[in-house]
């Protein structure tokens, strides 16, 4: 005989193929997700189903607490990635309803169930259930639509050429993204190219492929790209920017790692270490590599030199 626990997991495997999710998304891992959003432990009943804030790790906690699921430390990227993602994007699940801007890669980020889903499920078994599915289903496309369009209003937009913007996700990060493509290449860089900027939500938030190979460099990994690349024609230097918020400055591992990523690169190299404040730079200040620059947002006008006597430019 099958416990309660076995049940609840089918029947939530159930609700998840009524909301049309994809088969990707039909297995034990999201069960126990939707489950957890709907704080819906084996002794309750579906009509029991209220609407926590939860992260991902409480969720996973949460999980193996009331259904004794235990996913190892490392999938948490799984959970987010593989399933919280799809059901913000079903419009089932909201992201941070609680601060919409809050930054995607802060720990305090948290998913709660949408309302609408919220009220379905809580006549799941019962003679309603399914005149409410066909209510909600009618309905749902438009709901996806809205919440996307309301995470798209916090976006942070990025002006590359007049006409032409790109949005990265909210946060400090992705404004001192912004900042140094806006304020610290428009004094330092005049008439630069934008060739990469980062994103910290889609990791790639903009990339000219074609203009970095034109330039000699083909990276694989945007993994280990910095955080923005400039190109500065008048002086055919390649500017590889590291915006430090969460993450460390060009130190000397960084510096290597970057000479060696963009050896083949025709134009010279210059490395810059952007912080948003001189608070955060005296953080990091001992690690900071030679024969690089430093640029702090709040005083713009400014760089400082880590290279004795030489100013901004490209070292052989």
């Amino acid at each position: 005989m099958a416990s309660n626990s076995e049940i609840r997991l089918e029947e939530a495997l159930s609700v998840l193929s009524d909301l049309g999710m994809p088969r990707a998304q039909q297995n034990e891992r999201s069960a126990l997700c939707l489950l957890a959003l709907l704080d819906l432990s084996p002794e309750k009943s579906w009509a029991d189903s209220t609407a926590p804030l939860l992260g991902i790790t409480p969720i996973m906690a949460w999980a193996r607490q009331h259904y004794g699921k235990d996913y190892a430390p490392n999938t948490r990227e799984t959970f987010r990635r593989q399933t919280m993602h799809q059901f913000v994007d079903a419009g089932i699940a909201l992201y941070n309803p609680d601060d919409p801007a809050r930054p995607v890669n802060s720990p305090k980020a948290v998913y709660q169930i949408e309302p609408g889903c919220l009220g379905l499920v809580r006549h799941f078994g019962t003679k309603a259930y399914r005149d409410t599915l066909a209510v909600y289903l009618a309905e749902s496309g438009t709901l996806a639509a809205k919440y996307a369009k309301h995470r798209e209003m916090n976006m942070v937009p990025v002006t590359i050429a007049v006409g032409h913007k790109i949005a990265l996700s909210p946060g400090a990060h992705s404004e001192l993204i912004r900042a140094i493509w806006e304020e610290f290449g428009a004094r330092f860089v005049p008439g630069g190219q934008l060739v990469y900027a980062g994103d910290t939500g889609e990791k790639l938030g903009y990339f000219d492929k074609k203009l970095l190979t034109s330039l000699g460099v083909t990276v694989d990994d945007h993994g280990k790209m910095p955080d923005v690349i400039i190109f500065y024609p008048e002086k055919n230097w390649l500017i590889l920017a590291e915006a430090v918020t969460s993450h460390g400055p060009v130190d000397s591992k960084r510096h290597a790692e970057l000479l060696k990523l963009f050896a083949a690169s025709k134009a010279g190299l210059v490395f810059v270490s952007a912080f948003p404040d001189r608070k955060t730079f005296t953080r990091y200040l001992e690690s900071i590599s030679w024969e690089t620059e430093v640029w702090i947002a709040d005083s713009p006008t400014h760089l400082v030199h880590f290279n004795g006597v030489r100013f901004l430019g490209p070292h052989p």
